[in-house]
């Protein structure tokens, strides 16, 4: 069994950046340690800058996004995820819930986890997320429910799947 897990993970396209498997804080960069509010670092202009006047594009805007999330700043988050440029990505909708979630939002958070699953099935992450908060809402069947999505769309022994299934254990959700 081991072996299989260890083979999975070398598989290409088995993604352990932030679609589930990830379980590596993001490391912190700039825009953690020098920016505040609803900044980013522009490493082309050396300085904190608004999101949408920086020169990161929608990938290094996803990287701060996880970055400031990871940080516990759900609202500068937030304040990055309005300038992504498609506000329907799957994981831009699953950071949306995320920093909802963790904003104490559940209706709001859910609402963003399945328009996320809506737009991709296999985004183990939102079910993940969205598990977790079921979770902690006191409804483990349906948690359960995620987490047998989460297995049955490959992702076993990714972060996704065994982090929710440690939530289910403990009744703890992780912070990112």
């Amino acid at each position: 069994m081991r072996s299989v897990l260890i083979l999975l993970m070398c598989l290409p396209g088995y993604s352990f950046a932030a679609s589930g498997g990830d379980k590596a804080a993001p490391k912190p960069t700039q825009t953690t340690k020098s920016c505040w509010g609803v900044r980013v670092w522009d490493e082309k202009k050396k300085r904190c800058v608004r999101p949408k006047e920086s020169s990161l594009d929608a990938e290094g805007l996803y990287g701060a996004v996880r970055e400031l999330a990871y940080a516990g700043r759900y609202q500068d988050a937030q304040g990055v995820l309005l300038a992504m440029p498609d506000q329907q990505d799957d994981r831009v909708l699953t950071y949306w819930g995320f920093t909802h979630r963790k904003l104490g939002n559940m209706t709001l958070a859910n609402a963003f986890y399945s328009q996320a699953i809506a737009q991709n099935p296999n985004n183990i992450l939102a079910r993940s997320y969205m598990g977790q908060g079921l979770v902690e809402d006191g409804k483990p069947a349906q948690a359960l429910a995620q987490w047998k999505e989460i297995r049955a769309r490959g992702g076993i022994g990714t972060w996704a799947e065994t982090s929710l299934r440690t939530a289910m254990e403990t009744g703890e959700s992780f912070a990112y």
